[in-house]
């Protein structure tokens, strides 16, 4: 994968590391503006945003920008289209792992102290990774996602902050409400901001939600621990 944003600390080695991966039919730049804040909040921080692997599907007759899978023939509302969906996602998640992995090898940075975040479908791979490789990366930062498929456990060493416009006409936000209803049931740290009157976008406000939640949000496992109960580390 192509490494459009790769903005390092000005000093020092990288004490985290932030990843963030594009939506449908975009590019690493569109998420640009959220890099630039979350670069500026966490200086020592490497923020890194790759290019998906594959073209855009074709749209009113033309290929767009770059896609981690294609929703050509995908209808959701049916049972074997979900299940297709979850498909592509799964196949969508092996890369991205493969290759956070290296890059937290090549920077030093451990798994804990990474983030890894997206937009729309880059949230929905974010989020598959979460439950499905648990604790490679400790916290998932899910702009207008969702999950694709249903899950038995909730992960131990992955917080997960679901970020969505209260008006999104494509990922609707009651997904999120679901998926935090879901986390909580199974025990698993979530937490959910919704800005009423937003669409499907990466809104200034919910970008302000994300700031807020990587400086305040103490993860349940760091209680946990605090309490004798934690699970062990990875």
């Amino acid at each position: 994968m192509q490494l459009p944003i790769e903005w390092l600390p000005a000093a020092g080695r990288p004490e985290q590391l932030i990843v963030l991966l594009h939506g449908w039919r975009g590019e690493a730049m569109d998420l640009a503006p959220l890099g630039q804040a979350l670069r500026h909040a966490f200086p020592q921080a490497a923020v890194l945003a790759p290019e998906a692997p594959h073209e855009g599907d074709v749209k009113d007759g033309r290929a767009r920008g770059r896609q981690w899978y294609s929703l050509d023939g995908l209808d959701p509302a049916h049972e074997a289209g979900r299940r297709e969906w979850h498909r592509r996602v799964g196949e969508a998640r092996v890369g991205v792992q493969s290759w956070l992995r290296a890059q937290q090898q090549r920077l030093g940075v451990s798994t804990a102290a990474t983030a890894l975040g997206g937009f729309s479908q880059g949230a929905i791979v974010s989020l598959e990774i979460a439950v499905r490789d648990d604790g490679l990366a400790g916290r998932v930062l899910a702009f207008a996602g969702c999950f694709t498929a249903d899950f038995e456990a909730a992960p131990r060493h992955t917080t997960v902050h679901l970020f969505h416009g209260g008006a999104d006409p494509v990922i609707p936000a009651a997904g999120s409400r679901d998926a935090l209803e879901r986390l909580g049931a199974l025990q698993g740290d979530a937490t959910l901001d919704i800005a009423e009157g937003i669409g499907h976008e990466i809104h200034p406000a919910l970008v302000e939600c994300c700031l807020h939640r990587l400086k305040s949000h103490i993860p349940l496992r760091t209680w946990q621990a605090a309490l004798g109960a934690a699970p062990p580390p990875r």
